[in-house]
């Protein structure tokens, strides 16, 4: 905070994820230990001590609000070609230089490693040239207009206050610093749960660019605390103008109702419920691959394929492809190659969606139970099986918990409708979609173009729509991040999060009086 480190006397210690999943009991009891100072870093175990983080006071929360608004009134006013254009190409050399350190960070949060490459290759066309340049169009446009100088440009909102979730904090926390270029100043939370990933980066990668760009101390502040007390500090404060915040949906509204009559603006990263439609004409092999993305990291992930929906025609197929795939993945730590699957700490939820499933008549196809880090089924263990549904019907077929709602564990429902002509059938993918609660991303796969045109042109859920690609994949400029319904919120839309905590403003200038046109002149040319 202002370009310093503050200490509390409080810490939050975070340990190696390979020591809580051969001991959590261990793990959970060294930590407590750490924390309520009855044990020494130094007394602790070899390797089990990843790092520590200063958890911060409510005198420090307040004040670096404070620094917040005094760095957002002079960075606002720096140049774009040094704000944005500076921060770009410095920050396309962090991640290029530091790519392989900000992996092992996320394997230390947890995320296999597999995945963890994936989310920096996210913050690689992020801040790519192409997408650099799409911004930085958006951020000023200027025209010569009978004798005046027209300017459209976005100005910065001020102190934008982001909350990243516990379950991927380190790149939630990158995502939204994508609010400085633009002119703001940032005051994040390190989640309390894993703060070590959000801390070291921001402090060690992110905040040389700005002093580098010579940008006042305080335009990023980093401070350690529960969510509750914080977000109560923020939305209270008169020097808070936006607040970015990632989690569930039920919470992420209330926010938003608060953050309304508070006069702030609420930019949500909420829940995602993605469809993928197969159609008959499909590449099955790359579809079911993409399904497959389902399972990664154990389903916990917003922007992955939450449900399927298949052309009767090639249903079974697909299913059969999707099926081989899902019981190739394997668990294991990490830090390991080729895992994909995490721990998912309670198992209650998923119990609970498969047997509402079950019950209203859809099919296990594998999967189905709790294992060991070894692959033994275990209903205690830290990990499931990929799980496949068959749901036969679409009509129904959204009255089931698993297809309404988010899941957020490796459980994946393929909906294969009745027999229909075709015409009547892709209406009723489309029409699927569109219903869907949530909007964050939707995808599809086939080789008619005119199926896919009507796609495109048709749904208008989602903050990203893909076509025969990756459902998770990231390609710039496309945003990353967004979605309408309850992904986003009421003011859901894909989400640049520099457009996002901007607003529009017009400027006209004209050099000098002598030039300024006549009354005549004016009516003239507004008749043109």
């Amino acid at each position: 905070m202002r370009g310093k480190d503050v200490e509390s006397g409080q810490w939050v210690y975070v340990l190696s994820p390979r020591a809580v999943l051969d001991d959590s009991f261990a793990s959970l009891s060294l930590k407590r230990k750490l924390e309520a100072g009855r044990l020494s870093p130094d007394e602790a175990p070899e390797g089990v001590v990843v790092g520590r983080v200063a958890v911060a006071e409510n005198e420090t929360t307040q004040d670096a609000l404070v620094a917040a608004a005094e760095a957002a009134a002079i960075w606002r006013t720096i140049p774009l070609s040094t704000r944005f254009d500076g921060w770009m190409e410095l920050l396309r050399g962090v991640i290029d230089e530091h790519g392989d350190e900000l992996v092992r960070l996320l394997t230390l949060e947890g995320h296999p490693l597999e995945l963890a490459k994936w989310e920096i290759s996210g913050m690689r066309e992020l801040a790519r040239k192409e997408t650099a340049e799409y911004l930085r169009r958006q951020m000023w446009q200027e025209f010569s207009i009978d004798g005046r100088r027209n300017i459209v440009r976005r100005q910065a909102d001020g102190v934008v206050c982001i909350t990243p979730p516990a379950n991927a904090p380190l790149v939630s926390a990158l995502l939204g610093t994508m609010c400085i270029p633009g002119g703001n100043a940032a005051v994040v939370r390190a989640p309390r749960t894993a703060p070590y990933g959000v801390t070291y980066t921001l402090r060690n990668l992110i905040a040389p660019i700005l002093e580098e760009l010579g940008a006042p101390p305080g335009v990023l502040n980093i401070v350690c605390g529960h969510p509750g007390p914080m977000l109560d500090a923020w939305i209270n404060s008169p020097l808070v103008d936006d607040i970015l915040y990632f989690g569930d949906v039920p919470s992420g509204l209330k926010l938003e109702r608060r953050c309304v009559e508070a006069g702030k603006k609420p930019i949500l990263e909420l829940a995602g419920n993605d469809v993928v439609l197969v159609w008959k004409d499909a590449d099955l092999d790359r579809a079911s691959d993409a399904l497959v993305e389902s399972f990664y990291g154990s389903g916990q992930l917003c922007m992955i394929p939450n449900q399927a929906l298949a052309h009767p025609d090639i249903a079974d197929d697909l299913i059969a492809r999707v099926t081989e795939k899902a019981q190739a993945l394997r668990t294991g730590y990490p830090d390991e190659e080729g895992v994909l699957l995490s721990p998912v700490l309670r198992h209650d939820k998923f119990n609970q969606f498969l047997s509402d499933a079950v019950e209203r008549g859809a099919t296990v196809v594998t999967g189905g139970h709790g294992v060991q880090i070894d692959g033994t089924r275990d209903s205690s263990g830290f990990f499931l099986e990929p799980t496949v549904l068959r749901i036969d019907g679409l009509h129904g077929a959204r009255e089931l918990d698993v297809v309404k709602h988010e899941t957020f564990f490796p459980l994946l429902p393929v909906i294969v409708p009745e027999p229909a002509d075709d015409e009547v059938l892709f209406d009723s993918f489309v029409d699927f979609v569109n219903s869907n609660m949530y909007g964050l991303r939707n995808s599809l796969w086939a080789r008619d173009e005119s199926v896919t045109d009507r796609f495109v042109a048709e749904t208008v859920k989602g903050g990203l729509l893909k076509v025969n690609d990756s459902h998770i994949a990231f390609t710039a400029p496309l945003p990353s991040h967004g979605g309408t319904g309850l992904t986003g919120g009421v003011f859901g839309e894909a989400n640049y999060p520099v457009l996002r905590t901007t607003h529009l403003q017009g400027v006209s200038i004209i050099a000098d009086r002598s030039s300024r046109p006549s009354r005549k002149e004016e009516r003239d040319a507004n008749s043109r």
